[in-house]
């Protein structure tokens, strides 16, 4: 439990220091200095200021989890996913300006973008389940990554939106969901054909009659 208490203190140390000062100028010495701890337990925690976001947007996850609606369940899927994630920008509501650091960094650089990127994939993944949508598989990733635009388009609304209802931000989150939805529907007709490639692929492997055939040239990832 101490632990615990000792990994809390380092993330808001973490936080506070990213509302004050772009990610890639806080350093180690620094969040442990603010949180109070010695570099010896901060290293027993974490193992750069990455792990502190990361630890910090899986913390976020866990609070939007925990506070789903029941009476929700018999809604459209796009209501569902309204919902959760208006529930995950209450719950960064706190760390406004630490949010806005994170986005002015991945402005910036690109290579912190892809990393974030990566972490609001896992993320979004957890908001798709959450809203009882599936997630697995190739067309689940690209629902993810889908939302991980939709959200990130709604949070630069939601920095600038002083409304205490979030009307901008509400409205917002509509039209990227709705636009949203189109595009998966195409999606989803798309993917329903790809076996059909698949099985052509095979045959022309194996031949009419069963034997190999030769292989095919590489396709370049």
């Amino acid at each position: 439990m101490a632990s615990a208490s000792k990994r809390d203190k380092i993330i808001e140390a973490f936080l506070m220091l990213l509302a004050e000062k772009p990610f890639e100028q806080i350093g180690l010495g620094a969040v442990a200095a603010r949180a109070g701890v010695p570099l010896a337990d901060l290293r027993a925690e974490f193992g750069s200021t990455f792990d502190m976001l990361a630890a910090f947007m899986r913390e976020t996850d866990r609070k939007v989890l925990a506070g789903g609606d029941p009476e929700l369940a018999e809604s459209s899927a796009r209501e569902r996913l309204f919902d959760v994630l208006m529930r995950r920008i209450e719950t960064l509501k706190p760390q406004r300006e630490a949010v806005r650091s994170l986005a002015c960094s991945a402005r910036r650089d690109p290579a912190f973008a892809w990393g974030l990127n990566r972490l609001s994939l896992r993320s979004q993944q957890w908001m798709l389940a959450a809203a009882g949508i599936d997630s697995a598989g190739l067309s689940g990733r690209v629902r993810a990554q889908g939302l991980v635009l939709v959200f990130a388009r709604t949070l630069r609304v939601w920095l600038d939106d002083d409304d205490p209802g979030l009307a901008r931000t509400m409205a917002k989150l509509d039209r990227e969901l709705a636009s949203g939805e189109r595009c998966l529907n195409l999606l989803d007709d798309l993917c329903r054909l790809v076996p059909r490639c698949g099985g052509r692929r095979r045959a022309r492997r194996h031949g009419r009659d069963g034997s190999a055939a030769e292989p095919a040239e590489p396709i370049p990832a």
